[in-house]
């Protein structure tokens, strides 16, 4: 593939791997055509991950080195993401300056929706997408902020008045050679002859129709969309793939009077185009069948896969919910088919659609075009679907409605209603038509309808996919949609709460509200406290930051694939690496018998091994890893190691089977304030209810990444790693090779994003890669793969809350019990910390005088899961939330005015007994009420809901009091070192590494302050253990507070050192003065040190101090939500967040966004999956649906509390990393305001269950429309589900 191709020959590392199959945006490049018939260039982007390099004769591909770099120029483009902080970890910053790069090369002056579509296929883990799309606004001819004028201006995040200036005439020029070269040789065909795989490209249509007949089981490849990721993850074999891109009748257009061929080869793209001209020129009663299409084109996949996806390829991979083929099934589409037979048509329908991927075309027919008929008079088509996320996703139901009435009246003379999703291809609802067609199109037919219509279409309790009643439920629903659309078009009006009120999809409406907070009689060159950019963003901007996979090969290297369990509970019999030993290239086996040291990792007190050797305890559990000398070559290996098991009975997958076999990691831990049992006898009031949260995948852009190289003396290793606690990482390989600590150096020189997830599991990795190393003597490089990565390394805990709550009729909450119940996965990990967390923030806000809480570590059989963002709090407040929201259900009143009346007033005392002021709290609650002006859109909401059948507003104030710091105080400390060199250069250590949080940055900002000087003096290279030693891990926010006070420790001592030599001459130069302190023989290096705050939690007494000081803040959210299809859109959000002083505001205000809207993912729309027997289903961007673009809040507005003070944090700060990640529960909360508001309407009044994350399906079935009711539930236990409802 071109991505290998590359980074591995050309050595071009600025295009990322991110996922391998097209589906995340960080290996985009730009693909630039000469069209010899028009004589133009063709700009396109695509995934280099899909696209096969021997396709690519004659094109020219840019690269993100390519457009510019800080050695020559730096691109617009690239400056811009980078000056609007649009680049945190960075890893996926190249990909997005590719897709906008190539729309301004097709678009010098785009429109937001322009921008919209152009990063749809990207994704980003860090930054929650508004400082990019801040960034690319600019290249707009209009980038007014409307929200602004009611808001009044605040002070910007960057300054855009001098950005350099997007100049067209200034890009690179098309390479003449190939201009030459497509006008004047002769087109020849190609075959590129592989290792496995013969390429074949012909250049005619009959030679092309030859090599079908001689190959019949050859693919044909334009786009690679399909058969690309078939070989890559399904391990799919074709000897022959013939490419019949230079082949010219497959991209002819043909227009006629009945309607359009369209050239099966054309991209979707190109058939979007062709459309959108179409519908602009036809009368609009001949265009219903191409603006249906047009809906569902700008659904399939992101821009770059709908570059390069050909229409016909689309149609013939005949997939179950194709977003296409119900649409052309429905519009009676046609498809020309020629073969050595000779040339026929074929019409789209139920016969020629036979099966899962499977069509009626013979071996050795190809498809030749697609014709789509223009539509006529009183006909009319619709296109409908639903997905799990609102744009490059794939549907959960998608359908083709297409009817023609008798002329003048609302008889059906013609009907057509095709699905997908529901059946192993598209499904043909003919006789639900047979019942309309002749009558009416009125309530009753319907009515009558939808009863054939479910019987007609009728789906096992365990289809693949699962959601069955879901799906059922929408099969219904989206033709009741339809209908709504047909009443308005056949009779021209609007009847109050039948249509549907549309949202746009996207609108820019943002306030960043920030206080410049100087410290009296600041310099102006002091930095503290200014949005300074991103130390490295330039550099990520033009791909020549460099990540772990980016660092050049050594000589020799060589590459580790991990073997991992394919059984949940099994005893190993044996490991047969015969076969594996014989591929060519595999040099050696690694199996837990070669580990010379320890071969477990001890990390909370219980031993986990580093490859299992008797046992394995979950799917996807390392046993043995395969060292060669390519990549590939490592993966045939690991394909025929054989393991040979003896299952063992009863796993346990879910916590409900732990608590029945009592399978717990110890210890369980109680807390408890007041009398519990006493207050619930003397309460007006008392409900039990319960909440189930899903996990979550880290879903870091940069997958787990490390290279070890052996020094060849000494037993050295020098190990190149991204991870979040090097010294860890460096204790552990040297325990697992039986060395001293001082042989091994762990060097980060920046993390692709870590959230919690690069600690625990990425040391145990770097332990058996490091064994590698030191068998072999060569350097070993492991980089996992996405769906290797998303099984091995765990998640956030899925858990189960279950509550008692005691409370007055006015509101006031006199006890609560909760108990908190987390799947922890096969191993301790750091399962017993997070829910000693749990419990510590389980009164979030509110001051229940009676609180007990109990909290365990459920041990199953699913992969070990581990720390992430939040560290159980997003999971504990949830549970305390819902149980407020329950209490306001019971009492018939808004959750809002429960949570006021229940928090926190004055002075007080924590359930743990830590004494703090919530007085900022209270100042967050209020002021995100005002900003938001909560109050009136509270009363819009429900007016909009009485109005409105099927559209549901909801809103949802969330508060958050977040503890900051470890509770293990040893943990706290942090130390530094700074040399300052005698050209006065200065050079900065400390133990934090760079993961997007921008420590580096602050770092700089810190030693700029102390030492005096501007920051472009100070340089950060990398973390290092042999630089600073014995480092914390960056986590729990504290990475600033701690490392900033070491960084300022040191620089103070060296301040003070140079004190007599400025002293001796005050005029003179920071160069001056440093020259001379060297003459005067006094250091120039320093090392500093902060032990950090004495914290602890005594779990004897239920006592402690764990936390440092608190981070508040308040988020108001606003959705809609379609009750028919579950889909939900955030209209609106405004967070306050008190972070004290901040050090740098663009940095903390992008970790307030992108928590929030991980949290948003987390809350509503990511899900893990996993089949009955434990295996994970959801292995990347394809099935595990993270918020993209289109998922940002239409309005998005932040706000930093002013006039806070943090005597506890370094310049009065506070951490920021984790706290708002919860705040994402503001849309989980919204939704379940609009279900209510639903359900209400259908007369059920009272609590309802709606757990996390509030999916469509969640949404929708919880709605209990007349659709949902409609579906006869599946009797539990008399099926077996596709997949495991967990926790």
């Amino acid at each position: 593939m071109l991505l290998s191709y590359l980074r591995d020959r050309l050595r071009l590392t600025g295009t990322k791997y991110g996922c391998g199959g097209g589906g995340c945006g960080a290996c985009t490049v730009m693909v630039s055509r000469y069209q010899p018939g028009t004589k133009t260039i063709l700009h396109y982007s695509a995934n280099a991950c899909l696209l096969p390099v021997c396709q690519l004769q004659g094109a020219a591909v840019t690269t993100v080195e390519g457009i510019g770099s800080t050695k020559t120029r730096v691109h617009p483009v690239q400056e811009r993401i980078a000056r609007a902080h649009g680049s945190q970890c960075g890893f996926c910053t190249p990909g997005m300056v590719m897709s906008m790069y190539t729309l301004l090369r097709n678009t010098p002056q785009p429109t937001m929706e322009d921008i919209r579509e152009a990063l749809g296929g990207n994704l980003c883990r860090c930054t929650g997408y508004r400082p990019i799309v801040d960034g690319f606004r600019t290249f707009c001819s209009s980038f007014y902020c409307p929200a602004c004028v009611f808001q009044g201006l605040p002070p910007q995040l960057f300054d855009q008045g001098d950005l350099l200036p997007l100049d067209p005439t200034q890009e690179l020029i098309f390479p003449p050679e190939l201009i030459l070269m497509a006008q004047t040789e002769p087109q020849m065909s190609q075959r590129f002859i592989g290792e496995n795989i013969v390429w074949i490209s012909p250049v005619s249509l009959d030679e092309l129709i030859q090599l079908k007949a001689d190959h019949p089981q050859a693919p044909l490849v334009i786009g690679n969309t399909n058969i690309g990721p078939d070989i890559k993850f399904k391990g799919a074999l074709h000897p022959i793939i013939i490419s019949p891109t230079r082949v010219q009748e497959l991209f002819a257009v043909t227009r006629t009077a009945q309607g359009v061929y369209i050239g099966a080869g054309c991209s979707l793209s190109v058939v979007k185009a062709l459309l959108e001209g179409l519908v602009q020129e036809l009368p609009e009663e001949k265009t219903e069948i191409y603006r249906a299409l047009l809906q569902q084109l700008g659904n399939v996949g992101g821009q770059q896969i709908r570059n390069v996806a050909s229409i016909g390829g689309n149609i013939v991979s005949a997939y179950p919910n194709s977003d296409l083929n119900p649409v052309l099934a429905a519009g009676s589409c046609k498809l020309s088919v020629v073969s050595k037979g000779g040339r026929k048509e074929i019409l789209l329908n139920k016969d020629f659609l036979v099966g899962f991927g499977k069509t009626s075309l013979k071996p050795d027919e190809i498809v030749l075009s697609v014709f789509i008929p223009v539509s006529r008079k009183w006909e009319f088509m619709g296109a409908l679907r639903q997905a799990p996320r609102k744009e490059n996703a794939l549907a959960t139901v998608t359908s083709g409605i297409r009817v023609m009435f008798t002329e003048g009246s609302s008889v059906v003379k013609e009907l057509s209603i095709c699905y997908g999703g529901v059946g192993p291809c598209t499904v043909s609802a003919s006789r639900t038509c047979a019942a309309i067609i002749g009558r009416p199109w009125n309530e009753q037919t319907l009515s009558e309808a939808y009863t054939v219509l479910l019987d007609e279409i009728s789906l096992s309790p365990s289809h693949p996919g699962g959601k069955v009643d879901f799906r059922r439920s929408l099969t219904l629903s989206l033709l009741f949609k339809f209908n709504l659309q047909i009443l308005h078009k056949l009779w021209e009006m609007v009847r109050t709460g039948s249509l549907l009120v549309q949202i746009p999809l996207w609108t820019v409406l943002y306030v960043i509200g920030y206080h410049k907070r100087l410290v009296n009689g600041q310099s102006v060159d002091d930095q503290v406290g200014r949005p300074v950019m991103h130390h490295s963003a330039i550099s990520q901007a033009t791909g020549e930051a460099v990540y772990c996979d980016d660092i050049p090969k050594t000589d020799g290297e060589l590459h580790l694939v991990l073997v991992t369990s394919t059984r949940p509970h099994a005893k190993i019999r044996g490991i047969d690496v015969t076969e594996a030993l014989q591929v060519p290239g595999v040099v050696d086996v690694i199996t837990s018998k070669d580990i010379p040291g320890k071969k477990f990792r001890t990390f909370t007190g219980v031993d986990e091994e580093l490859l299992a050797e008797n046992e394995v305890s979950c799917v996807g559990q390392m046993v043995c890893a395969v060292i060669a000398d390519t990549r590939e070559q490592a993966k045939r290996g690991a394909a025929v190691v054989k393991i040979h098991y003896e299952d063992l009975p009863e796993p346990v997958f879910t916590v409900e089977e732990a608590m029945e076999k009592k399978s717990y990691f110890q210890p369980q831990r109680t807390i408890e304030r007041g009398n519990v049992t006493q207050a619930f006898e003397e309460v007006d009031q008392v409900y039990e209810g319960e909440i189930r949260l899903g996990g979550q995948e880290h879903f870091y852009m940069e997958t787990q990444s490390m290279v070890v190289v052996p020094s060849g003396e000494d037993r050295e290793l020098r190990v190149y790693l991204s991870c979040q606690h090097p010294t860890y990482a460096q204790e552990s390989i040297a325990e697992t090779l039986g060395i001293p600590s001082n042989r091994v150096s762990c060097h980060v020189k920046r993390v692709g994003g870590a959230f919690g997830g690069k600690v625990t599991k990425t040391s145990a990795i770097a332990c058996i890669t490091s064994v590698a190393a030191w068998r072999s003597g060569r350097a070993v490089r492991c980089v996992l793969e996405r769906g290797e990565d998303m099984l091995i390394t765990g998640a956030r805990h899925p858990v189960l809350g279950r509550y008692k709550v005691g409370f007055m009729n006015d509101g006031k909450i006199i006890a609560a019990d909760l108990h908190y119940y987390a799947n922890s996965g096969n191993t301790a990990d750091e399962s017993v910390l997070v829910v000693e967390k749990v419990l510590l923030h389980l009164d979030n806000a509110y001051n229940v005088p009676n609180l007990r809480g109990h909290s365990v570590a459920c041990k199953t059989n699913l992969p070990s899961n581990t720390a992430f963002r939040g560290f159980g709090v997003p999971q504990s407040m949830l549970v305390t939330e819902n149980m407020i929201n329950d209490v306001a259900m019971k009492l018939g009143r808004n959750a809002e005015e429960i949570r006021e009346i229940n928090m926190y007033k004055e002075v007080s005392l924590t359930h743990y007994k830590f004494q703090f002021d919530p007085k900022n709290l209270l100042r967050c609650w209020d002021e995100c009420k005002e900003k938001s002006d909560y109050d009136s859109r509270r009363q819009a909401a429900g007016e909009f809901n009485q109005k409105n059948r099927w559209k549901k507003r909801g809103l949802a104030v969330i508060p958050i009091k977040y503890g900051i710091a470890f509770s293990e105080g040893f943990l706290n400390q942090a130390a530094s070192l700074v040399h300052i060199y005698k050209d006065g250069s200065v050079l900065v250590s400390h133990g934090g590494t760079e993961m997007g949080q921008g420590i580096h940055t602050k770092m700089q900002q810190v030693a700029s302050r102390e030492l005096h000087i501007p920051t472009s003096f100070i340089h950060i290279t990398e973390t290092s253990t042999s630089a600073v030693p014995n480092t914390c891990p960056s986590a729990a926010s504290f990475g600033t507070d701690a490392n900033g006070m070491a960084v300022k420790n040191a620089c103070e001592t060296l301040y003070r050192r140079l004190e007599p030599v400025r002293k001796q001459n005050p005029t003179g130069t920071w160069e001056s003065w440093v020259k001379k302190a060297f003459l005067q023989k006094i250091s120039l290096s320093a090392t500093g040190y902060y032990r950090g705050h004495d914290l602890y939690m005594d779990w004897e007494k239920q006592e402690g101090q764990p936390y440092a000081y608190f981070t508040y803040g308040a988020c108001c959210s606003e959705v809609e939500v379609d009750c028919l299809s579950g889909d939900y859109r955030t209209v609106r959000t405004d967070i306050v967040t008190d972070i004290g002083r901040s050090i740098n505001p663009s940095v903390d205000i992008g970790q307030i966004e992108g928590s929030f809207i991980q949290g948003l993912g987390l809350y509503t729309m990511e899900e893990l999956q996993f089949s009955p027997s434990g295996v994970l289903l959801t292995r990347g961007p394809s099935q595990y649906k993270i918020p993209a673009i289109c998922d940002i809040p239409l309005q998005f507005n932040v706000y930093l509390l002013s006039d806070s003070d943090n005597p506890h944090a370094i310049y009065s700060s506070k951490g920021i990393g984790e706290p708002v990640l919860f705040l994402g529960s503001s849309v989980f909360f919204a939704i379940k305001d609009a279900v209510a508001a639903a359900r209400a309407e259908a007369g059920m009044d009272g609590p309802f269950t709606l757990d996390s994350p509030a999916t469509p399906e969640r949404t929708c079935l919880a709605c209990n429309t007349d659709f949902t009711q409609k579906i006869p539930p599946s009797r539990p236990g008399s099926f077996k589900p596709w997949a495991l409802n967990i926790p």
